[in-house]
């Protein structure tokens, strides 16, 4: 309840289910029945949630998403101010992670409110652990741009990261981000597509990326989590001429200058500039010779 001592309240960011009820943190249900205000991403999904822990809120229930939460920040924050518990939840797993919260924890933090948390399940943790790939180190990286070319560019930027990686997808574009995956980190490289978590149709799809996109080209619905092995040295070594144009290309068709695809190339590949410009060169001739032979037999 309100403290009227004039003290300030506290944040509480509560984390909730991904998929089962069932694994809904003990202390979750005792935040959501004392808070005086429960900031929600969904009210309707917050609903749904506190029938099926058999529960009721006593606190004002208010609605914070994305198209929100700038606007209802300041309110938070005067309430918190007001010595007000404010419970904090998303539709699922931890709130401020690719959801809503990082705004008012800043804010609350800047104005010395305390803010703590209610620990839950993680669509990231779990993946992870499921996917069978290193766990022993990793990053991530949320979801990648909508645009096709911007996409790349993000891809291009951690192609030669070194730990695991964990992103989140819409279902609808997964083909072309494996596929996109695939170009850019190769087609051999691992990863685990996961599906679903902890639902009645939780699905873990291993593989290289080559094999997962034609795979996801058949169309896949639900939540969406995929996980990447991350670069390894063994990946440049021996790299031929044809594999030293394909990244040369990757790059420029995600924006790069040819003089400053072919640096990066090089230095990726351990490999003289010149070695890498020799062989773009080379390619384009090929591809002029194959044209002009071609227009000699038409």
């Amino acid at each position: 309840m309100a403290d009227v001592t004039g003290s300030t309240g506290t944040l509480v960011l509560a984390g909730t289910p991904i998929g089962d009820v069932a694994d809904a943190p003990p202390r979750l249900a005792a935040e959501l029945e004392t808070a005086d205000v429960v900031a929600a991403e969904d009210t309707r999904r917050l609903r749904r949630l506190t029938q099926a822990l058999g529960i009721h809120t006593t606190g004002r229930v208010v609605s914070y998403f994305e198209g929100n939460e700038s606007a209802r920040t300041p309110e938070l924050v005067e309430a918190l101010a007001g010595g007000a518990r404010v419970l904090l939840v998303t539709d699922a797993g931890m709130p401020s992670v690719s959801d809503p919260g990082y705004r008012l924890v800043a804010a609350a933090v800047e104005r010395d409110i305390k803010v703590t948390a209610v620990p839950g399940p993680s669509a990231v943790l779990t993946a992870l652990a499921l996917s069978a790939l290193p766990v022993d180190r990793f990053c991530f990286e949320g979801f990648l741009p909508r645009k096709a070319g911007e996409r790349l560019g993000k891809l291009r930027e951690v192609a030669d990261e070194r730990r695991t990686m964990v992103f989140f997808e819409a279902p609808h574009r997964l083909d072309d981000t494996l596929a996109a995956m695939a170009e850019v980190f190769g087609a051999e490289r691992r990863a685990a597509v996961c599906r679903e978590l902890t639902k009645t149709y939780e699905e873990v799809k291993r593989g290289t990326l080559g094999d997962l996109a034609l795979w996801a080209a058949e169309g896949v619905r639900g939540e969406i989590t995929v996980v990447v092995e991350g670069a390894t040295d063994s990946g440049n070594e021996g790299l031929d001429a044809a594999e030293l144009v394909r990244r040369v290309q990757v790059r420029e068709e995600a924006g790069e200058r040819r003089k400053e695809a072919i640096a990066a190339v090089a230095a990726e590949a351990g490999l003289p500039k010149r070695e890498v410009f020799d062989a773009v060169v080379a390619a384009k001739n090929a591809a002029r010779t194959g044209q002009a032979e071609g227009k000699g037999l038409a």
